[in-house]
């Protein structure tokens, strides 16, 4: 008999296989699971809680919630102001104001194009050069009283533009007689 074999009839002894110690990942996993359960369970007696104040379930109660109907201009303005948009909301009213901020005699000839909220410069386009070069002139006190209007510093400078002329349909323009640019004679 030799000392690898059992002897016959007899139940040969297993070795216990070693269990592999758990790696990063194994441990983090059941760290995480162990977190998550206790998370869920403070939310649960937190909300318990809740109930408990508010006398049961889901139930509206005398006091204002964030369920509650609200009027329109309300909601418009808790979204104006959620989003950012005050800035672009007030130009828009001054776009729309444009007469009565300037004046009837300069809203007839120039009108308000665009704003640039970054560069904080309001672009108007006027229907002369002579009302442009007017505006122009002007644009020192229309800065201050479109920021007295809006807040301070919101409109830092105007461009003003003149008229613009008809699009072009043609190249560009040549002599008479002339083929146009790169034209040799010879």
């Amino acid at each position: 008999m030799t000392a690898d074999r059992p002897a016959s009839g007899q139940i040969p002894e297993e070795s216990p296989k070693p269990t592999p110690e758990p790696s990063g990942v194994d441990l983090a996993r059941v760290a995480l699971r162990a977190a998550k359960e206790a998370a869920r369970a403070r939310g649960d007696a937190a909300q318990q809680k809740k109930q408990a104040r508010r006398g049961g379930g889901l139930r509206s109660g005398s006091g204002r919630d964030g369920r509650d109907p609200m009027a329109l201009g309300a909601a418009i303005n808790r979204l104006v102001t959620e989003r950012g948009w005050e800035a672009p909301a007030a130009v828009g009213g001054v776009m729309g104001r444009w007469p009565q901020i300037v004046g009837e005699d300069l809203a007839n000839h120039c009108e308000p194009e665009s704003y640039d909220e970054d560069e904080r410069v309001l672009t108007v386009r006027c229907d002369s050069t002579a009302w442009a070069t007017n505006v122009r002139l002007l644009a020192p006190q229309l800065v201050a009283r479109l920021n007295e209007d809006l807040g301070q510093g919101r409109v830092r400078l105007i461009k003003v533009l003149g008229p613009q002329g008809p699009a072009r349909r043609f190249g560009p323009l040549r002599a008479p007689g002339s083929k146009g640019p790169g034209d040799t004679y010879g």
